[in-house]
């Protein structure tokens, strides 16, 4: 059995501010609440591979695995899988990012299973994701915008 999450969230802010800032792994600990560190362990044209550690969770349990990212700037999508699977069986996500006129659109969708020894089910993990996805994408859309009103040129008097 498979499951599968999307979430979005749209940013005030140009589709090139949106994609630089997210795809910036070097700088996730201060875009994303949850993630302790980002370590790079190559980078092949646009395919990274790197392992996120995350802050204790509520046992004091520190959460690391290895990803691997390719980004496709002309498409606009991110295409990432676990490598270091852990609890779960497989797990896939595709970032797609939308220019409109509010600013960009961002989806986040996940498909995953569980492997059957996991601590916690599928149904499980999708409510998990689906809430922390919430809080994860109003962090970003906060951090982008306060990024991008920054970056915007101050109107002088004489304007």
């Amino acid at each position: 059995m498979a499951a599968h999450t999307e979430n979005e969230i749209t940013i005030a802010a140009p589709v090139d501010l949106v994609w630089d800032m997210t795809n910036d792994l070097d700088n996730w600990p201060q875009l994303f609440s949850e993630y302790a560190s980002v370590e790079i362990v190559s980078r092949e044209g646009n395919r990274t591979t790197f392992r996120l550690t995350m802050h204790p969770d509520e046992n004091g349990t520190v959460w690391s695995w290895v990803s691997q990212r390719e980004t496709d700037r002309d498409a606009l999508t991110v295409k990432a899988h676990r490598v270091e699977t852990g609890p779960f069986a497989y797990m896939n996500i595709r970032w797609q990012y939308e220019k409109t006129p509010e600013g960009t659109r961002m989806v986040w969708t996940q498909d995953f299973e569980m492997k059957p020894d996991a601590p916690v089910d599928d149904a499980w993990m999708t409510d998990n994701i689906n809430r922390n996805s919430k809080v994860q994408l109003a962090l970003i859309r906060d951090r982008i915008e306060k990024a991008a009103a920054g970056a915007r040129p101050v109107p002088s008097l004489a304007d």
